[in-house]
């Protein structure tokens, strides 16, 4: 357990961003958390890196003057969401991602699908359609996540594709990788500390459903 500069909880570190300060007193966020040094933590929520800022709290935890750009939430949330899209990118190569709406399907009929993922702002209906398919292939909720949070020229990038609206994640420690990065993801992007921001919807949890906008609109 660490303990959050700003709120003074206690939250395991996979719920907080680390920090750490550079050669030149600068702080350097340290997403994986390997940054050699004595670290400061924040839970993981844009606002509370901002208040950080505000508040000066990094140079009381490090005893020193240092420096932290105003824009760190915006950079957190940007190696955040670098690191899921190298993590859905690393599943892709290992043959684990399926994309386009048909092919989606027929991986549902498999029985073997971790997670959906969703352009975001694409149109509900066939996410809809998608859900509907596991309730007739399994009669019921089967709890698959729905993960909406990147964009389908982002999503295009990441994985070698164009026009990337609908895909899914094999079965895998792979997608549990990239799930555990998208959760940490729509934490840091929600209004809360808490990971509220994981709605149950249908029996399934949907990610970043509604997020569209920078750390920076929450602060």
């Amino acid at each position: 357990m660490r303990t959050c500069i700003v709120t003074r909880t206690k939250a395991p570190p996979a719920d907080m961003i680390r920090f750490v300060a550079g050669p030149d007193a600068t702080v350097v966020p340290d997403i994986r958390g390997k940054l050699p040094g004595h670290g400061a933590w924040v839970l993981g929520c844009a606002g509370l890196v901002a208040k950080a800022v505000r508040s000066q709290a990094f140079s009381r935890c490090f005893k020193m003057p240092v420096t932290a750009s105003p824009d760190l939430p915006l950079e957190i949330e940007r190696e955040l969401t670098r690191d899921c899209l190298q993590a859905l990118s690393l599943a892709n190569k290992a043959g684990l991602v399926v994309t386009g709406f048909s092919k989606v399907e027929k991986a549902i009929a498999s029985g073997s699908i971790a997670a959906f993922v969703h352009a975001a702002g694409c149109s509900a209906d066939g996410a809809r359609k998608l859900e509907q398919t596991v309730f007739r292939r399994f009669g019921g909720a089967r709890g698959i996540p729905s993960v909406c949070l990147f964009g389908s020229d982002e999503l295009d990038l990441a994985l070698g594709r164009t026009n990337v609206i609908h895909a899914a994640l094999a079965e895998g420690g792979a997608a549990e990788g990239f799930l555990a990065r998208c959760r940490r993801l729509t934490l840091y992007r929600s209004a809360s500390p808490q990971p509220e921001g994981f709605e149950a919807c249908t029996g399934r949890d949907k990610m970043g459903i509604g997020a569209h906008g920078p750390a920076a609109s929450a602060l």
